[in-house]
């Protein structure tokens, strides 16, 4: 007990005496900064003490946060993308200090290896790019992204309350940005036309918004069958009709897609078919593109410039988007017919991470060309698939395709290999929100993007420590490491 007073007297002391040094240089040197040094150095003192709760912050802030821009050439997600770099480097240099915290086992794992490989594959890109400071900017992102949501979660995760945890953390958080949305919403009556103003700040557009909301949906129905408390299911089931409702209001046609592809994902996954079914479906897509291109068969989905236009009415937008003269869908084609021609001429190296807004604009056909073809907020291609083919080259859509079926193999494995209850509810959920977020990513390329990155990056994370952990165990629990 002595001790322990000792212990923090010595800390009062010493911060003290820290605060009055600043407050004295500040005064002094009229460097009024030098008052943030001992704040500083307690959040990093009190991050260390609790490190888990560091990490939790950094989810709750996901939904939250929104784009700044310093300057038209540079900018962030504030507050989270700079919780992730703090996140990231404090866990590394905690890894460091204690290297037994992320066993060797964990780091062999087949997911992880093929994550770094995918890694590797990323500089030599960066290498090759044919604007090298761009896509600098965006290793570096990558980097802070898989120490934030990879590294961390493979120390935190090793507690299975942790994961729990976690899961909670996230869904109250895009529970509350949902129920703001709703609010703002109802006052323009749930039109179409105003649901990005009312999703702002924290989402760019409702496609964001929407993307984020269907993966949430699956940590709710995973929590509602752990919770053994009728108060925590009537709570978590108010949540679900919310978050449904704020889905359907959101008018993301993708979104809606999604959450059928994640239902049929649940299903698939029960009966073994989930891999075998998304090989098949990239085959099909694949002889799809070449069917296409044959004899420029895809000049005859020529759209009309005249009437291709963005719709306020949801009902034209729909119709307008099987008759394909929604901008947006005409726009999507604009843009996919470039890119696949950009493959061609680069095929290996890629143009580099970061770099398709510079290059596709000479690789257009003027005949999908639409009003929005300017694309002045500097979009990108509106598939990931075909993004990292174009960045990165053929080898790296390879290895993140790897990658993500190697993902979705896990995911099925794991569920039918463990017999506890709560890792085969985790791997099920991991399993639906990669399928959901796949499917997304046909339409957007949002796993470069805070909201979505985040959630495949943690996937990839929950997936390999319910895996290690769970090996050669007769209970299957995870273990209590503290």
């Amino acid at each position: 007990m002595t001790a322990l007073l000792n212990k923090k007297q010595l800390l009062f002391g010493f911060f003290a005496s820290l605060f009055i040094l600043s407050l004295t240089a500040a005064i002094y040197l009229k460097q009024y900064y030098f008052t943030a040094i001992p704040f500083t150095i307690l959040l990093l003192y009190s991050a260390w003490q609790h490190r888990d709760a560091l990490f939790f912050l950094l989810l709750f802030s996901l939904p939250f946060s929104i784009e700044y821009h310093f300057s038209p050439t540079l900018g962030t997600d504030l507050p989270d993308e700079f919780l992730m770099l703090f996140v990231a480097g404090f866990f590394f240099l905690y890894w460091i200090y204690h290297p037994k915290t992320i066993p060797k086992q964990i780091l062999q794992h087949p997911l992880l290896l093929l994550l770094f490989v995918s890694l590797v594959w990323i500089v030599i890109t960066v290498l090759f790019s044919t604007h090298h400071i761009v896509s600098i900017k965006y290793f570096l992102a990558k980097c802070w992204y898989i120490g934030a949501f990879v590294l961390a979660p493979l120390i935190v995760f090793r507690k299975r309350q942790n994961i729990r945890i976690a899961a909670l953390t996230l869904a109250c958080s895009m529970l509350i940005v949902a129920i703001i949305a709703l609010m703002r919403h109802s006052s323009n009556g749930f039109r179409f036309a105003n649901i990005n103003a009312a999703v702002s700040p924290f989402f760019r557009n409702h496609v964001n918004y929407s993307a984020m909301l269907v993966c949430i949906l699956p940590i709710l129905f995973a929590l509602y069958r752990l919770s053994n408390f009728r108060k925590q299911k009537i709570f978590i089931s108010l949540a679900v009709i919310i978050l449904l409702a704020a889905l359907f209001f959101s008018y993301a046609r993708g979104a809606w897609l999604a959450l059928v592809a994640g239902i049929i994902a649940y299903w698939l996954i029960k009966k073994r078919y989930l891999l075998i079914t998304c090989v098949t479906t990239f085959f099909i897509i694949l002889a799809s593109l070449f069917w296409l291109k044959n004899n420029d068969r895809y000049l005859q989905f020529e759209n009309d410039y005249n009437t291709t236009i963005f719709h306020k009415d949801f009902k034209e937008h729909l119709i307008a988007t099987y008759r394909l003269k929604d901008v947006s869908t005409a726009e999507r084609f604009y843009r996919w017919i470039a890119g696949v021609r950009m493959i061609k001429d680069n095929w290996l190296t890629g143009y580099g991470p970061n770099s398709f807004y510079d290059n596709y604009k000479g690789y257009a056909v003027p005949a999908f060309k639409t009003w929005v073809s300017k694309n002045e907020d500097h979009s990108t291609v509106h598939n990931y698939f075909l993004l990292v083919a174009i960045e990165q080259g053929i080898p790296g859509l390879i290895f993140f395709l790897l990658l993500l079926g190697g993902m979705f193999y896990y995911a099925q494995y794991l569920y039918h290999r463990i017999q506890d209850i709560f890792c085969k509810t985790v791997s099920m959920t991991v399993g639906v929100i990669l399928m959901m977020i796949t499917v997304v990513n046909f339409l957007s390329d949002l796993v470069e993007t805070d909201k979505i990155g985040s959630l495949f990056f943690l996937c990839l994370s929950v997936l390999s420590v319910i895996d290690i952990n769970t090996r050669n165990k007769k209970d299957t629990q995870l273990a209590e490491v503290q």
